[in-house]
């Protein structure tokens, strides 16, 4: 959109103001108008889109517009450039060290785990079953596990755990389960004794709210091999716990640790397998990347039985919330009441107590010290009063199936993302879920506030709305994930840029010798190509398509979007014909490592990235054949001359592609 901010390759961040289309003599064609510091504006020609991304970095917080031409841009690429070779130096090393490490392989599936896992009440959804055969491999393998899996809450992350568990005991192992929170801890022991309940598998658990008495009982058991999956906080971490036999370690939300007990978990991982699960969603792009220096699962898929959660935005209204909180604790549920200002908690909890008095309504906020916080919301999940006031506290893993309506105060201070997961907070059950977004009464909103509700409200999650939510709710994952140094530095040059440059770097590190990257093509040809206002009149919408058309990888990819714009908007005017022409060159150039295009007075010029990567008797039956037409330039020896002549784009695609064929 028209305002948001964007990220060109080679100049920097800077504004989108919107598309403008500039016509001269001979040719008529669609440019990005960008604005640089000091109100410098830039024309980008369309089929450039491939050199910009949307800026993804700090929400609420806008980054520095760069000046053209000046150094800060390169200087901030450069230093990020050496943190993520930094970073994938550390990964490496791990990695490796892991890799050469001697661990234990459990013996393969036995009737005892294939019954378990046949106990599982709900149909697996295809990641899940992915990912727990990623899981047995690594087990069964020889070198320690070390393996992360992520997805959202309720995405069967736990159930994957619990048979990576059940395989080690029945391997004759003990399992480990760390989790950041007592509540945490207490919600996995309570899952896990219920779901091996059949079988004769002795849980225990350590946390505070487990006795002094029967925790140094669970103590001397673990050491005498009388446990087999011990819970607890970090707790379990300490020195006096001690393992008859430890063979796997299952750690929840990782990054939520602090850097001792980080230390601790690296001693005591050396030789044992090690599964992380975060509730964080992560990029594709980022896994893709780590991937080569990570083991890494991926959960993406909803469970079966999940509805939308119906989202209602209104003005702040005492009749509203009080019929919103009888309808849920009617048919026996729970309410989160969202108010972000621990100042006037109270207030909230006597207004609350005047309107709805038959409910009983408790505070839980970041000021009260962890017992106090864990003692609420311990009495909260075990249904000891039906309304919570918190301030955004409410915490991202805590899973209430019973809570199915959330009201969000003054919700147009906040960020979509922000929403989107407060909002996630419910419709954690087959039950039908309501989100109330309240704005104060008798108060116009500001445009971009209202906006951001909209866009929540909207339940399609196609929308455009959904996955810019989602990407800038990854970001933020992406940074927990990495660190603190990296959040920085995503932030000061934009995430797909980071990806990127961190992308590059894992590759030039790899062991696999891969062939050169392929370059950005650089484009520079006559011809008159734009999507006509008749043709696409939403410009949010063109400018998705322009950016289809500008990814292009290969020939069926360009076969898909020919239809796909058939279908939807009609035949294909001439205009957007060429745009697809162009297209098609760029694809072929990437085969062939093409840096750039350009077209001066009837000829074209064609240069390579990589001389290496085409074949010279190739280039040479080109030159014959073409009976004068294409030549070498002799001042530089990597660029064809290709004479063309004044001819039509589509005829000029189909020429350059016939020469650049030969090549490949």
């Amino acid at each position: 959109n028209p305002g948001d901010f964007v990220v060109h390759v080679n100049y920097g961040i800077g504004l989108f103001k919107g598309i403008d289309r500039i016509s001269t003599k001979k040719t008529e064609r669609d440019y990005i108008k960008l604005e640089y510091a000091d109100e410098e504006m830039v024309f980008l020609p369309i089929e450039q889109v491939n050199l910009i991304q949307r800026y993804i970095g700090n929400e609420g917080r806008p980054p520095t517009l760069d000046r053209m031409g000046g150094k800060a841009w390169e200087k901030r690429k450069n230093k990020v450039k050496k943190s993520v070779e930094d970073l994938a130096d550390m990964l490496i090393e791990l990695y490796s060290e892991r890799k050469e490490a001697v661990g234990y392989g459990f013996p393969k599936d036995t009737d005892w785990q294939i019954e378990f896992e046949a106990a599982f009440p709900y149909q697996e959804t295809d990641d899940q079953l992915t990912c727990i055969d990623e899981i047995k491999m690594d087990m069964e393998a020889p070198s320690p596990m070390d393996r992360l899996v992520c997805g959202d809450v309720g995405y069967g992350k736990t159930e994957v755990a619990m048979r990576a568990a059940m395989k080690a005991v029945i391997g004759g192992r003990q399992v480990a389960f760390l989790a950041p929170t007592t509540i945490l801890a207490e919600q996995h022991y309570e899952n896990f004794v219920e779901r091996f309940e059949r079988f004769p598998v002795k849980i225990e658990m350590i946390s505070r709210f487990v006795p002094r008495k029967k925790q140094r009982d669970v103590l001397e058991k673990t050491i005498a091999g009388g446990v087999d999956i011990l819970i607890g906080t970090h707790r379990i971490l300490q020195k006096d716990v001690k393992y008859k036999q430890l063979g796997l370690l299952i750690i929840d939300e990782e990054q939520r640790f602090g850097v001792k007990d980080k230390e601790r978990l690296k001693q005591l991982k050396t030789n044992i397998d090690s599964l992380a699960l975060s509730a964080t969603p992560i990029p594709r792009t980022l896994h893709m990347s780590l991937l080569k220096i990570r083991d890494m699962s991926l959960l993406k898929t909803a469970p079966h039985n999940r509805r939308p959660i119906e989202t209602y935005i209104r003005e702040f209204d005492d009749e509203v919330i009080a019929e919103a909180i009888r309808r849920e604790t009617d048919r026996g549920g729970q309410v989160f009441y969202l108010h972000n200002r621990v100042e006037t908690l109270e207030q909230v909890q006597m207004f609350l107590s005047r309107v709805v008095p038959e409910v009983m309504v408790e505070t839980a906020h970041g000021q009260m010290n962890s017992s106090q916080l864990e003692d609420v919301m311990h009495r909260f999940i075990h249904g000891g009063f039906q309304v919570l006031i918190a301030t955004t506290i409410i915490e991202n893993g805590i899973d209430i199936p019973n809570v199915n309506t959330i009201i969000i105060d003054r919700a147009d201070n906040y960020g979509i993302s922000q929403l989107y997961q407060l909002r996630g907070r419910v419709g954690r059950s087959n039950r039908a879920s309501y989100a109330y977004l309240m704005y104060p009464d008798q108060r116009a909103l500001s445009e971009i506030a209202m906006k951001r509700l909209q866009v929540i409200s909207d339940l399609t999650e196609l929308g455009s709305g959904f996955k810019i939510a989602m990407k800038d709710m990854e970001i933020r994952g992406a940074g927990n994930l990495l660190g603190r140094q990296q959040s920085g530095d995503i932030m000061s040059v934009g995430f797909d840029m980071y990806v990127k440059l961190l992308d590059e770097a894992v590759s030039e590190r790899s062991t696999e010798k891969t062939e050169p990257k392929a370059p950005e093509v650089f484009l520079d040809l006559d011809y008159s190509g734009f999507i006509p206002d008749k043709y696409i009149t939403e410009s949010v919408e063109k400018m998705e398509v322009y950016k289809k058309i500008a990814s292009v990888q290969n020939d069926e990819e360009l076969a898909g979007i020919n239809q796909e714009l058939e279908d939807r908007y009609g035949p294909l005017p001439e205009e957007v014909q060429n745009l697809i022409a162009i297209a098609d060159i760029r694809a072929m150039s990437r085969k062939l490592h093409v840096s750039r295009i350009m077209e001066r007075a009837g000829s074209i010029r064609v240069e390579f990235a990589f001389i290496r990567v085409i074949n010279p008797d190739k280039v040479a039956r080109l030159i014959v054949e073409s009976g004068g037409k294409v030549t070498i330039n002799q001042k530089k020896m990597n660029e064809l001359i290709i004479k063309t002549e004044t001819i039509s784009l589509a005829e000029k695609a189909e020429f350059l592609r016939e020469r650049l064929n030969m090549l490949v």
